[in-house]
């Protein structure tokens, strides 16, 4: 194994399912010479789908992790390549791969061209400033028109998406543009994208724009340089074509990855969050600044872990990105601001379930720890006490929406339903458990039902559990749309010593998402510092319990402004319940109302079906935002509609286009419920309230 880190290189491949990233895995592994023979998803014998539902559904479902060594001419490499879930249902899997790499590479059906994630991920891997590269697979299918798709590419994701290489021979090989530009080429021309590459890439470096102007060349080694500055700044997009079934262009997408694609030391560097102020394990005010990790050995150690697996045999698996410093077996490391330390006997190098001995991780290198169950997804490792408050930019996870309501069949094993549940709630980023207390409903949600019944599957197979299901009761919120005042006075004696306790607050709305926000203007000591948390209490009581009709108030802020107290008498009981029953009294003048979750529809399917799902969308209450033609016979449909409304909408969308539909749900937003819905609600409430 390389030990430099300008020899690291770090690549996710995403995109949308079956543009063959796993077989794209196995043909560089192939390639590279890390396995004796490429393995094959139709036989499950893949590094990166292992698991038995993977080999079985013939599509990953979680994030893989393949590391290898390469060599091409003069030039080596450590390549850790990550392999991720195309359906959206599993996007929660995937997007955590662009915390822990330089490079995304997004994969593109050559036969499909642009699909539903293939611009999702474009954006996501732009957002978080990463090096971007575009492979076009599976170049050796029927229908395929790879200049047109070039056209499309460049329409979609801008003129800076060019061709390093181009096919030829009807597909059967690719010509190299940039190294050795020569050859011909099944459209346009070698020469001419040659010319295309450099000229885009010496716009970044003025003294290299007029020697080649002068001298009409310059060498792929002097455009080394500005050609990572352009793939960082997104001034250029490579384009290479491959086909991982026939294995043309594998040669030379692994070539582009060990002598063109950035180190940790060229990418952007990754951004840490810290709250201002603090230091030395001391937390700050609140404020945040950012902070750069640097890849330098010598500095402190700070690791990031993005992915948790649970192994039936040796328990909990944590992977994590080495950003700063260094990690060695036996070294002292915290995890996040515990003050407990931890010291992994081991770290490893990943090759899907294949655990190689690693003797250090350099930054840029991906490892795994075992065993360590502090270990959470999202935290830090650092070994040093300043590091304590440090967090990871955040990722931009979907909110999963679709729920199933969750019983085991055996009585007795609900406890150990429980336990499997939130263990697999720690892998999972994009899964929740929701516990209802109005119902009484242990809810499961995901990002689809595909999400949640490979999770059923997972603790049938795997856990031997069996759980009936039902719809849940819709998460509907409540909120306030005016500012008002409330107050309460708590005054009780029982002959010994009394309680007393008297708020005075208001409540104002506020916008939608925002949560909730507590603020205490008390002046002159009128409630005392020690029963303000207390008064916050009895105001959080109501924030569950909800006024209108028993849901969680939310987009609220509470400002408690005076009070008074007494004494003797005055206890954290009293402000408590002074607290809460005040917030009634504002709530009850403030026009609360019952929000209901819209949710992003998008739906792809046969191009004439387009007016029955049209229909179906309007007649439950849907809005369609927007559609667009991926490929000739099918159109992509975006729409907004409650989510109350879709609870039958995947089997409607299945009769409607024959099976040949598809659909994500992704959570957008809260908004008011109709008049009609709220008083249905509202009288439902009631008596489950007086029976309470």
């Amino acid at each position: 194994m390389t030990n430099s880190i300008r020899n690291i290189r770090t690549i996710a491949l995403v995109g949308q399912a079956g543009s063959g990233k796993t077989s794209l895995a196995e043909a560089l592994l192939a390639k590279a010479g890390a396995v004796g023979t490429g393995g094959s998803v139709e036989r499950g014998t893949t590094a990166c789908d292992y698991t038995p539902l993977e080999k079985q559904l013939r599509h990953s479902l979680k994030l893989g992790v393949a590391t290898f060594d390469a060599r091409v001419d003069d030039e080596s490499a450590r390549i850790h390549l990550l392999d991720t879930p195309g359906y959206p249902d599993f996007v929660g899997n995937a997007l955590p791969a662009l915390a822990a790499v330089e490079t995304a590479a997004i994969v593109v059906n050559a036969q499909n061209g642009i699909e539903m994630m293939t611009a999702r991920f474009m954006q996501q891997a732009q957002k978080r400033g990463l090096d971007r590269m575009i492979i076009v697979n599976r170049i050796d299918c029927e229908n395929v028109d790879c200049a047109d798709l070039v056209d499309r590419i460049q329409q979609a994701f801008g003129k800076e998406c060019l061709p390093l290489n181009l096919p030829a021979g009807n597909r059967a090989r690719v010509s190299d543009c940039f190294f050795t530009p020569s050859g011909e080429a099944d459209f346009s021309s070698v020469e001419d994208a040659h010319r295309r590459l450099v000229e885009q890439v010496v716009e970044v470096d003025e003294m290299l724009m007029e020697k080649y102007l002068e001298k009409g060349e310059v060498t792929p080694a002097e455009l080394h340089e500005p050609l990572e500055r352009a793939l960082r700044e997104g001034h250029l997009i490579p384009v290479v074509f491959t086909s991982a079934k026939t294995g043309a262009g594998i040669a030379e997408l692994l070539a582009v990855m060990v002598k063109l694609l950035a180190n940790p030391t060229e990418g952007n560097a990754p951004v840490y969050m810290r709250e201002a102020g603090s230091g030395m394990g001391e937390a700050g005010g609140g404020r945040r600044e950012e902070l750069t990790a640097v890849p330098d050995i010598a500095r402190h150690a700070l690791a990031h872990v993005f992915k948790i697996e649970t192994d039936p045999y040796i328990g909990r698996i944590a992977v994590c990105r080495v950003h700063q410093g260094r990690l060695t077996p036996n070294m002292q490391l915290y995890v996040g601001d515990s003050r407990k330390p931890i010291r992994p006997s081991h770290l490893y190098f990943l090759r899907g379930k294949t655990q190689t001995e690693a003797s250090e991780a350099l930054p840029g290198d991906i490892v795994a720890i075992a065993r360590v169950e502090e270990i959470q997804f999202d935290s830090i490792l650092h070994d040093s006490a300043e590091d304590a408050h440090l967090h990871a930019r955040p990722l931009e996870l979907p909110t999963p929406v679709f729920g199933l309501a969750v019983t085991p069949k055996n009585r007795r094993d609900e406890q150990k339903v429980a336990d499997v549940l939130h263990k697999i709630a720690a892998e999972d980023p994009c899964f929740r458990i929701e516990h209802n207390a109005q119902t009484n409903e242990t809810v499961m949600r995901g990002l689809g039902d595909m999400h949640v019944k490979v999770i059923l599957d997972k603790m049938a197979t795997q856990y031997k559990l069996e759980l009936d299901t039902k719809p849940p009761s819709i998460a509907f919120r409540e909120t306030i749309v005016a500012k008002a005042e409330g107050h309460n006075r708590h005054k009780k004696q029982t002959g010994g010593a009394g309680q007393f306790g008297e708020v005075y607050l208001r409540v104002e709305p506020l916008p939608r998402g925002k949560g909730f926000e507590f603020v205490d203007a008390v002046k002159g000591g009128t409630i005392p510092r020690q029963f303000i948390p207390s008064v916050e209490k009895g105001v959080r009581r109501v924030l569950e319990d909800g006024f209108v009709a028993g849901f969680p108030l939310q987009d609220v802020r509470v400002t408690v402004y005076d009070g008074k107290t007494h004494p003797v008498d005055s206890k954290d009981v009293a402000f408590m319940s002074a607290g809460r029953k005040a917030f009634l009294d504002a709530l009850a003048k403030a026009r609360p109302i019952v929000l209901e979750p819209i949710v992003n529809v998008d739906i792809v399917a046969p191009e004439e079906k387009m007016g029955d799902i049209a229909g179906e969308l309007s007649g439950h209450r849907g809005s369609i935002r927007g559609s667009d033609t991926p490929r000739a016979g099918l159109v992509q449909i975006s729409a907004q509609a409650p989510l109350s409304e879709l609870e039958q909408f995947p089997l409607r969308l299945k009769s409607i286009t024959a099976g040949r539909g598809s659909y994500n749900f992704e959570f957008s937003h809260y908004e008011p419920a109709p008049l009609q819905l709220q008083q249905k609600l509202q009288s439902e409430h009631r008596p489950r309230a007086e029976a309470d």
